[in-house]
């Protein structure tokens, strides 16, 4: 199976897929936007994600990623570069995901303290790239572009629900 790049959002006039691949001001005014993005995105599941459970997090993340993958490809394309630092549609998304199981995470540490360890274990995954995610960059277009976040994602999840079992144990 080949994957492809959506086709509708050639439609849409170019100031329209930038704004949105860039979440408006945030990806090209700020200082370190994939952060920012990230930051958003925090914001974004704290608004309405966080009551949904994993079902409906899955379920919006999968939305959501869809949506990344036509705009931030098509945004890639019109801008004639890779992955541009700029676009962080795909951080925005991917950041519910960070925070599949939610209540599990919730316990000895207050939830301020989940958030932050979960965002920076997130950007560390999104620009370390361990685990085999760098190679999600290589998949065409906009999936190379959301892929590896969503991964990322899903790696600052998992060591999240390892460290919280790891500290149970403990004591």
């Amino acid at each position: 199976m080949r994957l492809q790049q959506p086709i509708w959002p050639k439609f849409l006039p170019t100031a329209t897929v930038y704004a949105l691949a860039r979440l408006g001001p945030i990806g090209r005014k700020l200082p370190a936007p994939g952060t920012w993005g990230s930051v958003a995105g925090l914001l974004y599941f704290t608004v309405f994600f966080y009551p949904i459970g994993i079902f409906g997090n899955l379920i919006f993340s999968a939305v959501g990623a869809y949506l990344a993958v036509a705009l931030c490809g098509e945004a890639e394309f019109r801008l004639g570069r890779k992955d541009p630092g700029e676009v962080i549609l795909d951080e925005f998304v991917a950041m519910p995901l960070c925070f599949l199981g939610w209540p599990a995470l919730v316990g000895p540490l207050p939830a301020w303290a989940i958030f932050l360890i979960g965002v920076a274990l997130f950007r560390l995954f999104d620009i370390v790239k361990p685990f085999g995610i760098k190679r999600l960059q290589d998949l065409p277009a906009g999936w190379g572009v959301v892929v590896d976040d969503l991964a990322a994602a899903l790696a600052a999840c998992a060591t999240m629900h390892v460290m919280k079992i790891a500290w149970m144990a403990g004591h």
